[in-house]
């Protein structure tokens, strides 16, 4: 388990950026022959993700339950699309088995939901924590001066890059 920072950290990533979150939920725990298929192909498309860094991939991370949850960063919302629509790559076959095995029976559900984050357009701050979400796939910085407050990180991710050191 990776150490507390012990400071107040803010994370920031340069430019426009996707933040795309995606899960499943088990409605029927009683047929695990149904949602263990769809909960496996997840670890097989983020394994790909991490050996091919031109498909836009950041990082993520997910948490376990009957309904489970990836927090995902990518470095635009056209690598997510371009991703899901890639023939060649793991995404359009887990899809196609998902609507072929499940489709609109209940058995299990899926759900993504995707956000075009703009520069001004987030904050984020993190105290006694290791490096996390945005602060792990982009650059941690000391929340101090002009990131001391939440309005004030607004207004840094907002400015340009080199405005912003």
């Amino acid at each position: 388990m990776s150490e507390p920072i012990r400071k107040r950290m803010s994370g920031q990533l340069r430019g426009e950026f996707a933040v795309f979150l995606i899960g499943m939920r088990i409605n029927r725990w009683w047929l695990p022959h149904k949602w263990m298929r769809v909960a496996a192909a997840m670890p097989r498309m983020l394994a790909e993700l991490e050996k091919h860094p031109e498909q836009g991939f950041l990082g993520g991370r997910m948490w376990f339950g009957y309904t489970t949850i990836l927090v995902s960063y990518w470095r635009s919302v056209e690598h997510v699309i371009a991703y899901a629509k890639n023939r060649e790559l793991a995404h359009v076959p887990a899809w196609s088995e998902f609507n072929r095995r499940v489709g609109t029976r209940g058995d299990v559900g899926i759900w993504h939901e995707t956000y075009r984050v703009r520069p001004g357009d987030y904050e984020s701050l993190y105290v006694n924590m290791p490096a996390f979400g945005l602060g792990k796939v982009g650059e941690l910085v000391e929340a101090t001066g002009r990131r001391e407050h939440a309005e004030d990180r607004f207004r840094v991710s907002g400015e340009d890059a080199s405005a912003s050191e």
